[in-house]
């Protein structure tokens, strides 16, 4: 039996800034995750860490305890791998004023 896959495309050509966070992804169904994030455009000023959080009901959400530098150039790449998580995923980070990143989003889940 070949393992089930998908990709989810969380964000795509979003500028985050402030307080940001992707679409949340139904995915109680996968054991194990992996998450990226590329850089569309060059980012503006410090980039912070990104977070991933998970939920019961996709309203509520809390840090998973996976944190992740954030691009920090056009067409750079950073991810996240994923375990042990609830019914919902999805990836946040607050950005300094004047900061911000134009960002794709991608979560891909593994049976």
């Amino acid at each position: 039996m070949l393992p089930e896959n998908i990709t989810a495309i969380l964000t795509r050509n979003e500028t985050w800034s402030g307080a940001a966070a992707s679409e949340p992804c139904e995915c109680g169904w996968a054991r194990e995750a992996v998450l990226y994030i590329r850089a569309l455009k060059e980012p503006i000023g410090p980039q912070p860490k990104a977070r991933i959080e998970m939920s019961p009901d996709g309203i509520h959400w809390l840090p998973e305890g996976t944190d992740f530098a954030m691009p920090t150039g056009k067409d750079a790449l950073a991810m996240a791998r994923i375990r042990h998580f609830g019914n919902f995923l999805r990836v946040a980070a607050d950005f300094a004023e004047g900061s911000s990143c134009t960002v794709l989003a991608t979560l891909h889940l593994k049976a």
